[in-house]
């Protein structure tokens, strides 16, 4: 069963800060791996997840996700990747990002805005980006890695 938001409850659940939920030192993802960083509001009502994976084959492949009520993802970074073509045919180069979109919940991508990620290309840079812009005020701890 798929879950849906309105757009009013998805951008507000992006705008939620979110904190991390413990003292854990992730190991962010070598070829092929990924982890599930569990996040939580401030208040405790609502749980997120933070999804970080690498491609299989290729180091410069992977993307990164925030996640609520378990299955809807409320926003992605894709980079090293193939583009992405939107349900009306559009095409967007990669790295881009995909919002929620009431009706289509993660399927549309947009060019990754510049003012929120500066250094697209540099995939720490990216996560930590991506972490602001997704409220994150109490990041996770993280061990890089191969992650770079």
């Amino acid at each position: 069963m798929s879950v849906w938001l309105t757009q009013a409850e998805a951008n507000a659940l992006l705008a939620i800060e979110k904190h991390r939920v413990d003292e854990t030192r992730w190991r962010l993802p070598d070829l092929g791996g990924g982890i599930m960083v569990p996040l939580t509001s401030d208040d405790g009502s609502e749980s997120f997840v933070l999804d970080i994976s690498r491609g299989r084959a290729n180091l410069l492949k992977g993307k990164v996700q925030n996640r609520v009520r378990s299955s809807v993802v409320l926003a992605r970074i894709d980079f090293g990747g193939a583009p992405h073509r939107n349900p009306d045919g559009e095409e967007v180069a990669c790295p881009h990002i995909h919002l929620y979109r009431e009706g289509y919940g993660d399927r549309w991508a947009y060019p990754v805005p510049a003012e929120h990620f500066a250094q697209p290309d540099d995939h720490w840079q990216t996560l930590v980006d991506f972490m602001r812009y997704c409220n994150i005020i109490q990041q996770p701890i993280f061990e890089r890695g191969l992650f770079t």
